[in-house]
């Protein structure tokens, strides 16, 4: 059998029981994650250029946008805002009611624009946005 891509070897994963029940658990951080990544992008900045004006180093971005290391932790609020305003945003957090799963809303993201997102709980979900 040949190689296996990673879209491939995840759908295997998930289709375990207990993997998919631990992946369920982390949704929120994936979602964190993959708003810093974008937004990071969006605002054409590097992590050499956001480690430069929060004044730490390339090595602690890559850990903040990848979900923490070797001694994996959460990072602080200030951290965040600090983050979101290293790439010229501002940090919003919700609570999201835990309901029924399934349809799409408009969000109006952090810099005001008006997009798509899928609304997985009680069709109230704010994303959380960097």
């Amino acid at each position: 059998m040949g190689k296996r891509t990673h879209a491939q070897l995840k759908k295997i994963a998930l289709s375990r029981p207990g993997i998919r029940k631990a992946y369920d658990l982390l949704e929120e951080e994936f979602e964190l994650l993959n708003e810093m990544l974008k937004a990071r992008k969006k605002a054409r900045k590097t992590q050499k250029d956001v480690a430069k004006v929060m004044k730490t180093t390339t090595s602690v971005i890559g850990r903040l946008e990848t979900g923490g290391g070797q001694y994996r932790h959460s990072p602080r609020l200030t951290t965040l805002r600090n983050y979101a305003r290293a790439i010229n945003c501002r940090l919003r957090i919700g609570f999201v009611p835990e309901k029924s799963i399934g349809s799409t809303k408009r969000v109006v993201s952090a810099r005001g624009k008006s997009h798509s997102t899928n609304v997985r709980r009680d069709n109230k979900k704010e994303k959380i946005i960097v």
